[in-house]
Parts: C-alpha cells; sequence; structure tokens
C-alpha cells in the first residue's frame, strides 16, 4: 500500500461526500414534483408527454397500483427487448453484419438490462449491433435506474406522509427523474468521455496498420453515450468485453475517478433525500455515515490484500503487489477502489478482473453483493434495500432495550417486519439455493474453468452477482450456456422484482399510518449508537447467512494458497 494509492481513495470519499447535499438537493426537488431551473427548457417535454400518453400526473396512485405498473411497464420492456436481440439480423443499424441473437442469450440478456443487473454472457462488440446496443440495451440503462429511482420516492413518501392512501404516481416519477436528471448529466458525461477520448459514432470497424506492418480491424460504436447512463444509472453494461478495463471505455486515470464517483453520486444523494423528505436531515447522515463506514472497511481489505499479492510468486522471487488481471494505467490502488465502488453499488463495471484478484480480495466484491449492495447501492435500489434493514434495526432495538420500535416518527409494526424479512430474504434463498443446484448438477459443473474452492467460488459468485443486481462476474465461469442464461435470468427477475413488491407494500402501510412525535421512549435513530446498530445489524445478518458458502469458497482458496496450492 501506498501513501498515493491511500491519498486516492481519501480523495474520492472527500469529492463523494461533498456532492451529497447538491444531489440531493436535485433529486429532493423531482421527488416533490418542485419545479427546476431545467423546467423553462424540457417542462413543454414532459407537458406533451402526458398528453400525448393520455397520463395525469397529479392523479396518484395507491402502492397496489404503483407496483402493478410498475411491473406491467417492465414486463413490456424486457418483451421488446428480447423482439429486438431476435431480430438483430434484419434490422438497420447492423454495420459489421452480425447475426441474431440466440433464444437462450435474448432471454439471460433482456431480463438483465431490465432487472437494472446487465450481467452479459458475450462480447459486446462481437454479438450486438449498434442498433442492439443503443435501442435493446441503453434504453433500459435510463428506464431501469429511473424505476429504481422512481421507488425509492415511494418509500420515502410512506415515511413522511400521514394516514394518506397513496404514494405517488409512477408514471410522472419515471418521466421527471428520466428528463431532469438522468438526460442532462448524461449529455454532460457524455461530451466529457468524447474529449477524453471515448468513441461516439454510428461507424463499425475501422482499418489501421499497425507498426509491425500489418492490418487491423478496430471496433467502434457509441459508446461514450452507453458510458454515460452505464455508470451514473449503476447499469455496468459494457459496449465492449472488457468493460471499463478497455482504453476505449475508459482511458484515463480522469476517466476512472469521473466513473468511480458517477456510480455513487444519486446514491448519495438519495441519503440527503429521505433526510429532506421525513423532515430531518441527519436522519440521512446517519444513513450515509454507516454505507461509509461499510464502504472504507470493505475498500481497505481488498487494497490491502491486493498490494500484498501473492505469497507463491513471492517465494518464486517475484516481488510486489498483485497485478495480474489489472490494467498498468490504473494500478492496484484504483482497481481496488473501482472493485468495492461497483460492487457496493449495484453496477457490475470492471476496470479489473475480479477472477484474478488475490482470495481474499475477491472477497470482499463477493460480500458487498451479499449484503443485498446496501452499501450506498444502486440508484435507488440501495437506499430502500437499506431502509429495509433499519425497520429490521429498529425492531431489534425496541426488543433490546424495551422501547416502541419507531423510526422516522412511523412505528414499525408487525406487518412491516415481516414484509422486510421477506424482501430480505429473497437473496440468500435464491443465491444460496440455485449456487448448491450448479454445484451438484452436471450443466452447472460444466461452467467453472477452475476446480476447487476458486471453481465453486465462481458459481456462487455468478449468483450472487444476478440476485443482487450486479452483473459483475468472476470471469472463468462459462455462462453462455442453456443453464446459466436460463437460471441466472431467473435469478435477476426474482432479486429484483420480489424485493420491489414487498418494498412497495411497506410503503402503502406507513404511508396509513399516524405520525408519532419522538418522546423519551422513542430510541434514537440519528447517533452513534444507531450507526453502529446499523452497520452490526447488516453485517450479523450477512455473516450468519453467508459465512458457510464463503469458508467453502475464497476463504479455503486463501488458506490454500498460503499452503502453495492453487486451482
Amino acid at each position: 500500500m501506498t501513501i498515493q494509492g491511500w491519498l486516492l481513495i481519501l480523495g474520492f470519499v472527500g469529492i463523494l461526500l461533498a456532492l451529497a447535499k447538491p444531489m440531493g438537493l436535485w433529486l429532493h426537488a423531482l421527488y416533490d414534483g418542485r419545479r427546476t431551473p431545467l423546467h423553462r427548457l424540457l417542462g413543454p417535454v414532459e407537458r406533451g408527454f402526458y398528453r400525448l400518453s393520455g397520463i395525469d400526473p397529479m392523479q396518484e396512485q395507491g402502492w397496489r397500483r404503483y407496483a402493478v405498473h410498475m411491473l406491467v411497464f417492465n414486463a413490456v420492456l424486457m418483451f421488446f427487448t428480447y423482439a429486438v436481440l431476435r431480430l438483430q439480423a434484419v434490422l438497420p443499424g447492423n454495420p459489421q453484419g452480425l447475426a441474431a441473437v440466440g433464444e437462450h442469450l435474448s432471454f439471460n440478456t433482456a431480463i438483465s438490462f431490465a432487472a437494472n443487473t446487465n450481467w452479459q454472457s458475450y462480447g459486446g462488440e462481437s454479438t450486438m449491433s449498434n442498433l442492439s446496443q443503443m435501442l435493446g440495451l441503453t434504453i433500459h440503462n435510463f428506464l431501469s435506474a429511473s424505476t429504481g429511482i422512481a421507488l425509492a420516492f415511494a418509500l420515502f413518501r410512506g415515511f413522511a406522509r400521514r394516514e394518506a392512501k397513496a404514494i405517488g404516481n409512477f408514471w410522472a416519477d419515471m418521466t421527471r427523474i428520466t428528463l431532469y436528471l438522468l438526460l442532462p448529466l448524461c449529455v454532460a458525461l457524455t461530451v466529457f468521455y468524447i474529449a477524453s477520448g471515448v468513441p461516439q459514432t454510428l461507424a463499425g470497424a475501422v482499418d489501421v496498420q499497425t507498426l509491425e506492418g500489418a492490418r487491423q480491424s478496430i471496433l467502434l460504436g457509441p459508446v461514450a453515450s452507453q458510458e454515460a447512463i452505464k455508470m451514473l444509472g449503476t447499469n455496468g453494461g459494457g459496449f465492449f468485453n472488457a468493460n471499463s478495463a478497455h482504453p476505449f471505455e475508459n482511458p484515463t486515470a480522469l476517466t476512472n475517478l469521473i466513473q468511480m464517483l458517477s456510480i455513487f453520486v444519486i446514491g448519495v444523494g438519495l441519503t440527503w433525500t429521505f433526510g429532506k423528505a421525513v423532515g430531518n436531515p441527519r436522519q440521512g447522515w446517519a444513513i450515509l455515515a454507516a454505507m461509509v463506514v461499510l464502504f472504507l472497511a470493505g475498500t481497505t481489505v481488498t487494497y490491502w490484500q491486493e498490494a500484498a499479492g501473492n505469497p507463491m510468486l513471492h517465494q518464486l522471487g517475484v516481488a510486489g503487489g498483485n497485478m495480474e488481471g489489472k490494467e498498468v494505467r490504473f494500478g492496484i490502488a484504483a482497481s481496488a477502489l473501482f472493485s468495492v465502488v461497483t460492487t457496493a453499488a449495484s453496477c457490475g463495471a470492471v476496470n479489473a478482473m475480479h477472477d484474478s484478484f488475490t482470495a481474499l480480495g475477491g472477497l470482499i466484491p463477493l460480500f458487498n453483493m451479499q449484503l443485498g449492495e446496501v452499501v450506498i447501492g444502486g440508484v435507488g435500489a440501495g437506499i430502500y434495500g437499506f431502509l429495509l434493514f433499519a425497520i429490521l434495526a429498529v425492531f431489534v432495538a425496541g426488543l433490546m432495550v424495551g422501547r416502541t420500535p419507531e423510526y422516522v416518527g412511523k412505528k414499525i409494526e408487525a406487518r412491516e417486519v415481516k414484509l422486510a424479512v421477506l424482501a430480505i430474504a429473497v437473496l440468500p434463498l435464491a443465491i444460496l439455493g440455485l449456487t448448491a443446484l450448479s454445484s451438484v448438477l452436471e450443466q452447472g459443473l460444466a461452467g467453472p474453468l477452475n476446480k476447487g474452492p476458486h471453481g465453486f467460488s465462481e458459481i456462487l459468485y455468478a449468483f450472487t452477482s444476478a440476485v443482487a443486481n450486479n452483473g459483475s462476474a468472476f470471469a472463468g465461469l462459462t455462462a453462455n450456456t442453456p443453464w446459466y442464461n436460463g437460471m441466472l435470468g431467473v435469478a435477476m427477475w426474482l432479486g429484483r422484482f420480489f424485493v420491489i413488491v414487498p418494498m412497495l407494500a411497506i410503503a402503502g402501510s406507513l404511508a396509513a399510518k399516524k405520525v408519532t412525535p419522538e418522546s423519551a421512549g422513542s430510541f434514537p435513530t440519528t447517533g452513534g449508537l444507531w450507526v453502529g446498530l446499523l452497520v452490526g445489524i447488516i453485517l450479523v445478518l450477512g455473516g450468519l447467512t453467508f459465512l458457510p458458502s464463503l469458508a467453502l469458497g475464497p476463504i479455503a482458496d486463501h488458506l490454500a494458497m498460503i499452503r502453495g496450492q492453487s486451482f
């Protein structure tokens, strides 16, 4: 580890914290339906959309109607993307003449992008046409991100409102988030990426002569625009197979920093928005403090392990940290930081190959996802996932100290606790169940490149990434098979929508309650004790649930490495 590496990490956190309130203010204006400086320019577009679609943005919806509209909308988008991929060969915007995408892979990819997972069992530049990338995939990058933020707004209204039957209008939330937040920021980021050397063209490739005199075809495409929303919407699907390790997606150290900030900025802003929505900004800062504690702990372990390197190589006289699978232009610190950022959020973009990390260095990205990616988390999904844990934490605190479970003025009763447990239980049930099946069935065992605990880690990582809607991978797994395309598709759908529906039910239940003013009997939820309790609950639940699987995978892999055994 170096001073420069720690300065990068601490500088990144400092910039992020400075952006929390400005982003939170902007998000709160959209949450509240208030005008922004962009309304003068984009307001006619919003009103025109409502007129064409017949939507009344002032007509609010109960949680059931909100959920049905959200589910139908995402299902229609999924089928649309499936059709685009299956018809790719006969559609325009295909300068390379790529064939139609296979049915199993189309199924997996359509669900993947609809669920904000962006798991890719294919090489983007050799499988997807420009039209498929833009119309089939990038559209999901915007709309799946908007869905996540809209759902967070719905839960915020559940906490903030009193004796209400509605939690907002799904279509109005989606429109405002896309039009006034994601599109303007992505235009600015796209211009920055183009200026930094990222391609933005409809051309398929350019032929060049190498220094050796040979001819090489370099693939191009509309990369910069996809890169912008890929990061800002915590999507992660790369235009190229190497994702953000590719110099056309992430050419410099500066673009690398901007990409990491893009992944986190909306997530940290939503914590401030939550505090503002419930009338106490300290509630938002407490949540952000707990997130930052978990993030710094994970970053420290990953950086420490990657900087320490492989003892097996040290015995052979090869000194230094672990640079396998990492880009020299980024180095160990920036690669370790990026790996924790992308898995602490539901992003999945990578600038280094996680399969090449040391065993414990790779454990942290895996564990981040197993916690439900509440460490900052994806856009919207992170904060509403964290609030599910907050409901459990305040319930446990009430049991321990004999106080009525209350959170931001709402009594937490049996219904909310049961729904929170139901939503949180989706992750371990799907991750561990599907991993177990793939570890014993022939179709599943055909996927891992490595044997032993590392091969098990490859399977475990794949299903963890799918259920947590992350999309990164231990790339040693051959996932483009009927078994993995099918099972991972099911996992992504479960991990996204089987969490959302109970969460919306909680929002509806809380909105109907009266506000209970804080009293001497209320458990404080803004101080250091509350932050520590939140962190403890998250780690204990994650540790108790996933420790056995981690012991069979990365922990066993680490112990074998110390003994000089590799797989």
